[in-house]
């Protein structure tokens, strides 16, 4: 069983009858992800996994905001600062790094749970909020889900298997999401297939309760309605046709050549984003079309954020979004990089600095 926890502790870890409970416990932060939460979090699932009085998983954030905005991106920004220009080895030792090493293998084994794994996406889900709930077998949105990537405005690339997620979604929605940042309702989400079921929020004790006692499936299913209609839904043709070009600078001039005030905004949209983050999202994206393996497309994503790490668009886009809060970041370069560019972003680390993972490491 379990250690007890009290009420100020950052992940509250709770066993009612077959359920066992993960609830992230920092509202005032939108429930922020830091590298003890990651820790605790896998600690109980490895524990839960082999543990046969536990029917299921129940993960959700405190307070009525947030499921999960992200991790620490102030202290990522001091890491920035520290290893702009350093190179690979720099980075990979670097406190930023050991997160992203934890949480990447934290968002596997929530892909690959063998018990049902239920995440309430109620409130903000973003970043690692996304990478702690979006790979779960049964994911619940609310009227008050607000979902979204955002890494491209901060100079980061979608992470937390998050390209694998958005490359799966038909008609070039997730390249959509992913290069504009924009946020979605929780009808939304599960007109994109990032969700399962809308649950509404008044309704989200009665299902913890019933979860408790009734088989996963038929607690939801009690609770679960039709979600509203989807305004992302709406908008799948004209995404399919512009997002389906192969260069950032194509896809902003298929948005602006539909005349349109909602593909205009869209083009806008992405050029305020960091030109170099949307260039590098746009071929993760196209990358995991040739693998399945949400391992290897999160040893992928891992090259991608040490390599940001060093650039100087992600100290600039947080100092800009988050720390100043001028949002106007002054982007470098300010254009669309080289496909040479581009691609040393995803090239491969050296052997000693790949992410590897727990079980392929008791391998060798």
């Amino acid at each position: 069983m379990t250690s007890p926890t009290v009420a100020t502790d950052p992940v509250l870890v709770r066993v009612d009858g077959g359920l066992a409970e993960l609830t992230l416990n920092r509202p005032a932060s939108l429930n922020a992800l830091d590298r003890a939460m990651v820790g605790t979090m896998a600690d109980r699932l490895d524990d839960w996994r082999h543990d046969d009085a536990i029917r299921a998983v129940l993960v959700s954030g405190a307070g009525d905001r947030a499921l999960c905005a992200g991790g620490d991106i102030v202290a990522i920004h001091t890491d920035a600062l520290a290893v702009a220009g350093a190179g690979d080895a720099a980075a990979a030792a670097s406190e930023s790094a050991g997160f992203w090493r934890d949480e990447y293998r934290l968002n596997a084994a929530i892909a690959e749970y063998p018990k049902p794994y239920v995440a309430v996406m109620d409130g903000f889900v973003m970043g690692g909020g996304v990478g702690i709930s979006a790979h779960a077998s049964v994911r619940i949105v609310t009227d008050r889900t607000r979902f979204a990537m955002p890494e491209v405005g901060i100079g980061l690339v979608p992470d937390v298997g998050g390209t694998l997620l958005l490359s799966r979604i038909p008609g070039e929605l997730g390249t959509y999401i992913a290069l504009t940042a924009v946020q979605l309702d929780g009808a939304d989400v599960i007109a994109a297939g990032l969700a399962d079921h809308y649950v509404p929020a008044d309704r989200l004790d009665d299902l913890r309760a019933a979860l408790a006692t009734a088989p996963v499936d038929d607690a939801v299913a009690r609770f679960a309605v039709e979600p509203p209609p989807s305004a992302l839904g709406a908008a799948r043709e004209w995404i399919a046709g512009a997002f389906a070009a192969d260069s950032v600078t194509e896809i902003v001039e298929r948005c602006r050549a539909l005349q349109s005030p909602e593909a205009s905004k869209t083009a806008d949209r992405i050029e305020g984003k960091s030109p170099t983050s949307v260039a590098v999202a746009l071929a993760a994206l196209r990358a995991v079309r040739a693998d399945d393996s949400l391992r290897d497309i999160l040893r992928r994503e891992y090259r991608t954020s040490l390599r940001c790490l060093q650039h100087p668009d992600l100290a600039e886009g947080i100092r800009a979004q988050v720390i100043d809060k001028d949002r106007s970041p002054a982007w470098r370069p300010p254009r669309e990089p080289s496909a040479a560019g581009v691609a040393a972003f995803l090239a491969p680390l050296a052997p000693d600095l790949e992410l590897t993972f727990t079980d392929e490491e008791h391998a060798r």
